[in-house]
């Protein structure tokens, strides 16, 4: 399973789950996807925390490929390390959606040959915030296992026609802000 790979690897971080769904071949996994890992910190080879993180990561495979992801990025630099790092294991036409902080405006671009929704969010929780945009509700998921409400999810994206402008790259960088996000923490 591709998900084994990349935990043998070290590249799923701060793990929520990683389960198979109910459809055969098809697996899940949600928690934080490993962009840039950490320096080697000893003799023993263990890394150090990575350095750079897709937050709130949704991914479904199929197989050894890709077919669906999410996320949050801080930054509009951050997307093309995402396709650096796991384009090969994109599946074609796979969908692909990021939360990026500093995004001026909710638009799509094709980076590497895959089509990618950019959507700015500064405050929020990756996995409600992609249920509101592909308009799902709590009754969606109904009984459903963990690995399966990603499915759903996925299966969501089928319908999803939002009429955002096609920019290229070029266009994308050029229009980012100056936005953080919205730290929280005890008072």
């Amino acid at each position: 399973m591709l998900f084994d790979r990349y935990e043998q690897q070290g590249l799923l971080f701060n793990m929520n789950f990683k389960e198979a769904t109910s459809e055969a071949g098809k697996a899940a996994y949600r928690g934080e996807l490993v962009l840039v890992e950490g320096e080697v910190g000893d003799a023993a080879g263990r890394r150090k925390p990575p350095t750079l993180v897709m937050r709130g990561a949704v991914l479904l495979s199929d197989g050894d490929k890709v077919t669906m992801a999410a996320g949050m990025l801080n930054e509009v630099d951050d997307v093309p390390v995402f396709f650096q790092k796991y384009g090969p294991d994109l599946a074609p036409g796979s969908k692909l959606l990021f939360f990026v902080v500093n995004v001026a405006k909710p638009l799509f671009t094709e980076l590497s040959g895959n089509a990618v929704a950019l959507i700015p969010l500064q405050d929020g929780m990756v996995w409600n915030e992609l249920i509101d945009e592909l308009k799902l509700d709590k009754g969606d998921f109904k009984g459903q296992s963990a690995a399966d409400k990603v499915l759903t999810v996925a299966g969501a994206f089928g319908d999803y026609t939002p009429k955002y402008s096609t920019v290229g790259w070029d266009e994308v960088v050029a229009t980012k802000t100056n936005a953080v996000r919205e730290a929280r923490g005890p008072i």
